[in-house]
């Protein structure tokens, strides 16, 4: 293994955070549409939420 193989492992999100990710982002594609017209955040910055917590779950160990 290479030093930079050493340091940087991804593991597995949990269930909880991929389902969470997962129920964010069909809320972000779902808005895109204009099904929720009361949401004030544009869907792109839904999806990029949802994003990030499935990179974080995968980065962090336990997440």
């Amino acid at each position: 293994m290479t030093e930079f193989e050493d340091h940087m492992t991804l593991n597995p999100p949990t269930k909880l955070v991929f389902l969470l990710s997962l129920v964010i982002a069909i809320v972000a594609i779902v808005a895109a549409f204009n099904v929720l017209p009361f949401l004030p955040v544009p869907a792109m910055w839904i999806m990029a939420i949802a994003y990030v917590l499935l990179a974080a779950g995968c980065v962090f160990k336990g997440m």
